[in-house]
């Protein structure tokens, strides 16, 4: 017999799953707390029981993106097979990937309401495992700056891409190998100080 927390659980996991799918489908403008109860096969009511708001539930499926970052980038950090660098260039696809196949909520980690302690403490461990990647190549002194030079190209790599301005017939050149040259920039810098 399921007891009164694991329903709630289960249904709180159900509306998240719900709305990121909403979210992806649409975005933000076909998240409703009415459309993701539907979706979720929930009473009218459970999305108010469990979501304050549509940006308390926005804000929580990007936690939980941000979280499930975090968790690639630990286990990318941990794996002894690859070299700092690979890992470095590993960690910037990832981000990517999720601007590529999930857009809407891409835009959303990067626009949730700054005082959610949930999304900001996701994105702190996330940006906490990234910088230990990028301190690995470059060592802890430089790691900050070069941390914040790679999220933010990246970041603007990714937009770019999204938004149909880094056409690789224009500018001869992928997201990618954008990134390589950045880390091998880094790389390179760090080793001629």
């Amino acid at each position: 017999m399921i007891c009164r927390v694991e329903s709630a659980a289960a249904t709180r996991r159900a509306l998240l799953d719900a709305a990121a799918e909403l979210l992806d489908i649409g975005g933000p403008d076909a998240v409703t707390l009415r459309a993701v109860g539907a979706r979720a096969g929930v009473s009218r009511g459970a999305p108010y029981r469990h979501f304050a708001n549509k940006d308390s539930l926005l804000t929580a499926v990007a936690a939980e993106a941000w979280d499930r970052l975090g968790d690639q980038l630990r286990i990318l950090r941990a794996d002894p097979q690859l070299p700092p660098a690979e890992k470095l260039r590993h960690a910037l696809a990832a981000l990517m990937t999720v601007g590529r196949r999930q857009p809407h909520l891409y835009r959303m980690m990067f626009s949730s309401p700054a005082g959610d302690p949930a999304a900001i403490h996701a994105a702190e461990r996330t940006q906490d495992e990234f910088l230990a990647i990028v301190g690995d190549l470059v060592g802890e002194k430089h790691a900050r700056r070069f941390a914040a030079l790679l999220l933010t190209s990246t970041h603007g790599m990714t937009g770019m891409e999204a938004s149909g301005h880094l056409p690789a017939e224009k500018w001869h050149v992928s997201a990618e190998e954008l990134v390589s040259t950045l880390v091998s920039m880094i790389g390179n810098q760090t080793r001629s100080e």
